[in-house]
């Protein structure tokens, strides 16, 4: 688990720089369109708190700091101080410094109180910790009673012969293309390998309900290549 942890932290410091651009070669821009999509799902109101965990560069902690407003809050949370570094310069460009705080810290110890955020999310990065369960137990306990947890991820799709293609896409050409756009070929062959022992959303709706949230609902997108979970804390 720690050996996991060390080499992913490795990964992300290294990628920093290129993940922006590599996201939207990647998803070929879905990205941003799925997370709008979940955006309007949470229905995030003027004066809440979320907290972004494993926020990387910061697209959601953004957007959730739009979201909440000035009399709002968030938290955006990362291991990798490269990450942060670039979330930190895209948060002062928008002029959000007073919504938005940055914090160096491990997923898997979150440093806040019990049911303090009315929202938890994580983007893309639930595949990398190194115990999903424990990760989706702390966003639950930081969350507040009726607050939400939300991850949105690349997941398996449910049609075989699809997952298959997917798999030929994701395993074999997506780490050629990250060698041809931003030179790191071993960096972004560990991303796909990440999704090999990932559960998929049936079984990942499974993991939400242990961690104690109720109701789960589950969308997939184009086919089941993302999914999205919103669990409620009871």
């Amino acid at each position: 688990m720690r050996q996991k942890a060390e080499y992913v932290h490795s990964v992300f410091q290294s990628i920093a720089q290129q993940y922006d651009r590599m996201n939207n070669v990647i998803s070929f821009g879905c990205h941003i369109p799925w997370r709008n999509y979940t955006m309007r799902q949470m229905q995030v109101q003027p004066g809440q708190s979320a907290l972004d965990v494993a926020c990387g560069t910061g697209d959601w902690t953004i957007q959730l700091a739009r979201a909440v407003g000035k009399t709002g809050r968030v938290v955006g949370l990362d291991f990798s101080q490269n990450m942060l570094d670039v979330a930190a310069y895209k948060v002062a460009k928008e002029g959000l410094e007073d919504i938005v705080t940055l914090v160096n810290a491990d997923a898997m110890r979150l440093p806040y109180e019990d049911n303090t955020f009315d929202y938890a999310t994580i983007g893309f990065a639930l595949r990398n910790v190194p115990d999903i369960q424990t990760v989706l137990n702390e966003m639950c306990r930081v969350v507040k009673p009726g607050g939400q947890v939300v991850s949105l991820e690349v997941s398996k799709p449910p049609f075989l012969p699809y997952r298959q293609l997917f798999y030929l896409y994701f395993y074999k050409i997506l780490p050629q293309l990250a060698k041809w756009f931003v030179n790191k070929y071993e960096e972004y062959a560990w991303l796909p390998k990440s999704l090999t022992d990932f559960p998929d959303s049936r079984e990942l709706a499974d993991m939400f309900r242990r961690a104690g949230l109720h109701p789960v609902r589950v969308k997939l997108f184009l086919g089941g290549v993302a999914a999205l979970h919103v669990g409620i804390k009871p």
